[in-house]
């Protein structure tokens, strides 16, 4: 079973490539140039500050991570091979324990995959923006968990 525990700089390479991964399997919806302008920004500005917990394996081998901030959710990401495995519930489990049973966050609305998980998770869509957080044309549903 994987465990968790925060990010350290030594797995920003092992973060970048989960991201990477990840994305190229549910995000089919975004223009390579988009994908490519996205992947600049998580590798130089949000990995590199962000609050991240990662879940690892047995030798401490990053599978997957989840960024939050206070109750928010602002990223979570699994490597591909390692999807339908429990970690990305696991990391919301986590989340819930750290920050309570309040917790929000964004999905890309043409995300279907990650939309239908964080139903099950428990997480109704409460509002929707046109844009995504660069202004680009893939909408954001803004979800909150319900009471639990």
């Amino acid at each position: 079973m994987a465990e968790i525990r925060k990010a350290r700089k030594d797995d920003l390479v092992d973060l970048i490539e989960i991201w990477r991964g990840s994305v190229r399997a549910t995000h089919d919806f975004l223009a390579e140039s988009d994908f490519r302008a996205i992947e600049r920004d998580v590798a130089e500005k949000y990995l590199p500050c962000a609050s991240l917990w990662v879940a690892v394996d047995e030798r401490d081998s990053p599978l997957a991570f989840m960024g939050i901030d206070k109750s928010h959710i602002d990223s979570l990401f699994v490597a591909p091979e390692e999807r339908g495995k429990g970690l990305g519930r696991l990391l919301i489990t986590h989340a819930r324990q750290i920050a309570g049973n309040r917790l929000t966050l964004d999905v890309n609305e043409q995300n279907g995959q990650a939309l239908a998980f964080y139903r099950r998770m428990g997480f109704a869509v409460h509002a929707r923006s046109p844009r995504d957080g660069g202004g680009r044309p893939y909408p954001l549903l803004h979800m909150t968990q319900r009471a639990v």
